[in-house]
C-alpha cells in the first residue's frame, strides 16, 4: 500500500514487550519501568491479528523489537505464527543478544530470518556502564550462538556516542575483515533517555569515515543504511544517520507498540490504538494511518529533541 506521498509502506516494526533484562542509558530509566497491567498490553493473538491485517495491506517485512523481545513469554511461538502469516516474507529480531544461547536455535527453526544484535562497546567495563546491568561475555556468547544456529547476514547495531565508544570505531570495523557480518553505526538520537545526554555525545557518522579512511563506499543503500566495506573484507559497514540526515522521503515503515499503539512516525507523538479492535477494524485503522503518515519529521538534534513522547523501550528500539 502506498501513502499519499507515493511511499510504498511495506515494513512494520512490532514491539512485543516494554521490559528488558538490561537498562541501556539511552533507552530506558535506571529503575526500569512500571509493569503495566496485562489487559493494557497486546495479547499474542491481537499481535498476530494486527500483523495479518497489515500483511493484507502490503506489509512484507516484520521486525520484532522490545524492550528485549526475548524476555517475552512465548516469543518463539509468536515468531513462528508471524512467519506463517500469508504475505509476510521476512521476520527479523532486534535483540541485545544475551538470551540467544537459550533461544537462537528455536528461533531459527520457527522461521526467523535474521538477527540484529545491539552491541555498543567491546570493553567489558564500558559495556556494564552503558547497560547498567549487563556483561559483555553474555552478549558475545549470544553472537556465537546465533552463528552456531545458522543465522547469516547478522548485523551488529552500534549506537555511536562521542567520548564513550567513538574510540572503538576501528575495532568494530575490523570485525568485518574475517566475519561476514555487518556492523551498523547509528547516530545517537535525542529521544527518551537520550535527551539528557551531553551535546558532545551526539556525533555524526562522518567520524567513522574519518577514523577508518580505508572504508570504501559500495554506492548503495540497504534500508536506511549507507553501505561501505574494507577492501577484501568478508563483511561490510553500514552508516545510519537519523540525526544528521532524515529518511522521510523514502520511509517505508510503521510501528506498533507493545500496548497496541500504532505510530506512523517514530518522532511524532501521534499514536492510534489497535488494542481491542477486530481484525477488520485493525485493517481499516492501519489503512487510515498509512494514508495519513506524515510527509516529514520535525527538526531533530541535540537542541531539538524528538516529539515521540516515550522512551525507546516503550516504542520499539
Amino acid at each position: 500500500m502506498k501513502d499519499q506521498y507515493n511511499r510504498d509502506i511495506n515494513y512494520m516494526r512490532v514491539s512485543v514487550t516494554e521490559l528488558c533484562n538490561l537498562r541501556c542509558r539511552y533507552c530506558m530509566p535506571e529503575e526500569g519501568i512500571a509493569k503495566k497491567a496485562h489487559e493494557e498490553m497486546m495479547t499474542a493473538e491481537e499481535t498476530i491479528m494486527a500483523v495479518s491485517a497489515a500483511a493484507r495491506l502490503g506489509i512484507r517485512k516484520i521486525r520484532i523489537t522490545g524492550g528485549e523481545p526475548l524476555v517475552k513469554r512465548g516469543i518463539v511461538k509468536l515468531c513462528g505464527a508471524i512467519a506463517d502469516i500469508p504475505g509476510i516474507e521476512e521476520v527479523c529480531i532486534t535483540t541485545n543478544g544475551t538470551l540467544l544461547p537459550k533461544y537462537a536455535k528455536d528461533l531459527k527453526a520457527a522461521g526467523v530470518d535474521r538477527l540484529n544484535i545491539s552491541l555498543d562497546t567491546l570493553n567489558p567495563e564500558k559495556y556494564h556502564h552503558i547497560t547498567r546491568l549487563g556483561e559483555l561475555s553474555d552478549a558475545l556468547a549470544g553472537l556465537k550462538a546465533a552463528e552456531d544456529a545458522g543465522f547469516t547476514n547478522i548485523k551488529i547495531n552500534n549506537v555511536l556516542m562521542g567520548g564513550f565508544n567513538d574510540d572503538e570505531t576501528e575495532d568494530f570495523v575490523n570485525l568485518t575483515r574475517e566475519q561476514p557480518i555487518e556492523v551498523r553505526f547509528i547516530e545517537l538520537m535525542p529521544i527518551g533517555g537520550g535527551i539528557g545526554f551531553d551535546r558532545a555525545q551526539f556525533v555524526s557518522c562522518d567520524t567513522v569515515l574519518e577514523k577508518v579512511p580505508q572504508l570504501r563506499s559500495l554506492n548503495r543503500e540497504e534500508g536506511v543504511a549507507r553501505l561501505y566495506a574494507l577492501p577484501g573484507a568478508a563483511g561490510r559497514v553500514g552508516l545510519i544517520r537519523p540525526v544528521s540526515c532524515d529518511f522521510c522521503e523514502g520511509c517505508n515503515k510503521i510501528r506498533l507498540t507493545a500496548d497496541g499503539k500504532l505510530k506512523p512516525c517514530l518522532h511524532s507523538d501521534q499514536e492510534i490504538s489497535l488494542k481491542g479492535l477486530t481484525e477488520d477494524q485493525m485493517e481499516e485503522t492501519l489503512r487510515g494511518a498509512i494514508m495519513d503518515k506524515p510527509q516529514k519529521r520535525e527538526e531533530l538534534g541535540a537542541d531539538s529533541p524528538s516529539k515521540a513522547g516515550r522512551d525507546m523501550n516503550q516504542i520499539g528500539g
